[in-house]
């Protein structure tokens, strides 16, 4: 047998694996985002008009904020809020002043979703410590951008300003016709959505069938997705991930959010995605960071999107909006590094903590998401 003969076997079959685990890969991410979709479609099936109304009760600007976060927190999708928040204002049910502290309440909201999925590793403590990690600096980027944005806009109402001075300067653009408004992404997910969603039809009953079965392929496909990944980066795959996004620098890894954000039209979606890919080693977290801020600008298309479809003006500037404040958000955050690191920094503490109480992430949670909006809207209205 010639050395060539010999060292070429052994060199294909690592190559046939990796590809093979490539595809899982994809295969369960599909099942990932069928799972998202059941959940979408279970809370919906049982709390239609519950968002709506919560929205509609709120008086107050901090009130708004909170609510934006419950209601986001419900439903497991900013998408959905902040159409709901177009739909509103567009209406004139809602003034543009008090869906702004809304918008921005979605934003943080929306970041339960990763924070969720990095669970399903919370035994096995290495990998918990980064995914967990992974999640929450979302969570405080999304604060963080609220500490420092909400107070200057309540003082000067500088984004209301420039969201309305934009709304008569482009007037409504088709985003339909661009092609933001189609996504082929989600058209394939909804296939097995829509399918069953035909046999069970709607209802309380439906919707917990829905989120049962959407719960479990979530974590189905994650904990699988993270135990994959776990092979393909013994074969060297991290390496050259990292190394595409170091050399593309920040502003890549944001241009990518954005781009993948828009094609599923869910920021839920692609934060989720990178939760198994950091807690597996395949991304590290500072090459995460980018790409999670870049979902934040990719998911204002939905609004943009839902603006179309409201009578008023004040839609498109509601929608406007939600785009000014995550690009001034990263316009604030990112250029200056002891400003961009306070929230990395700040996950990775938390993470330490949480690895060695878990008790502390349901705490966390509970607490973030629920006991303080509720809190909040309840001491404000």
């Amino acid at each position: 047998m010639s050395p060539q003969t010999g060292g070429g076997r052994p060199r294909r079959f690592p190559e046939f694996a990796s590809v093979l685990r490539g595809l899982i890969v994809l295969l369960l991410l599909y099942m990932f985002l069928v799972g998202i979709g059941l959940l979408e479609s279970g809370i919906t099936a049982m709390g239609e008009g519950f968002e709506e109304g919560l929205l509609e009760s709120v008086s107050h600007p901090l009130s708004g904020l909170f609510a934006g976060i419950l209601a986001t927190v419900l439903v497991q999708s900013s998408s959905v809020t902040t159409s709901t928040i177009v739909g509103l204002v567009g209406a004139g049910t809602i003034p543009v002043p008090l869906a702004v502290p809304m918008i921005m309440g979605a934003n943080i909201g929306t970041t339960v979703t990763n924070t969720m999925a990095s669970l399903t590793t919370i035994l096995r403590s290495e990998e918990f410590r980064r995914g967990f990690a992974c999640a929450t600096h979302h969570d405080f980027f999304n604060v963080f951008a609220v500490v420092i944005i909400l107070p200057i806009e309540l003082a000067t109402g500088i984004l209301t300003r420039s969201a309305e001075w934009l709304t008569v300067l482009v007037g409504r653009v088709d985003l339909e016709t661009a092609g933001l408004g189609r996504s082929p992404i989600r058209t394939v997910v909804n296939v097995p959505v829509d399918l069953i969603e035909g046999v069970l039809g709607v209802g309380v009953v439906a919707g917990v069938i829905y989120l049962v079965l959407g719960m479990a392929l979530l974590f189905f496909a994650l904990f699988f997705i993270t135990r994959n990944m776990r092979q393909l980066l013994a074969r060297g795959v991290e390496k050259a991930i990292n190394q595409l996004i170091e050399r593309g620098g920040a502003f890549l890894g944001i241009v990518a959010g954005i781009l993948i954000t828009v094609s599923v039209q869910s920021s839920s979606i692609t934060t989720s995605i990178l939760v198994p890919l950091v807690a597996s080693g395949v991304l590290n977290l500072t090459n995460a960071y980018p790409i999670t801020v870049g979902a934040n600008v990719g998911t204002t298309v939905t609004a943009l999107i839902a603006s179309l479809a409201v009578a008023l003006p004040e839609g498109l500037t509601i929608a406007l909006v939600h785009l000014l404040f995550n690009v001034t958000a990263i316009t604030i955050i990112f250029p200056v590094r002891r400003i961009r690191m306070v929230p990395i920094v700040l996950s990775e503490r938390l993470s330490d903590l949480a690895v060695r109480r878990n008790s502390l992430v349901i705490a966390y949670v509970i607490g973030l998401f629920l006991v303080i909006p509720v809190l909040g809207i309840f001491l404000l209205q």
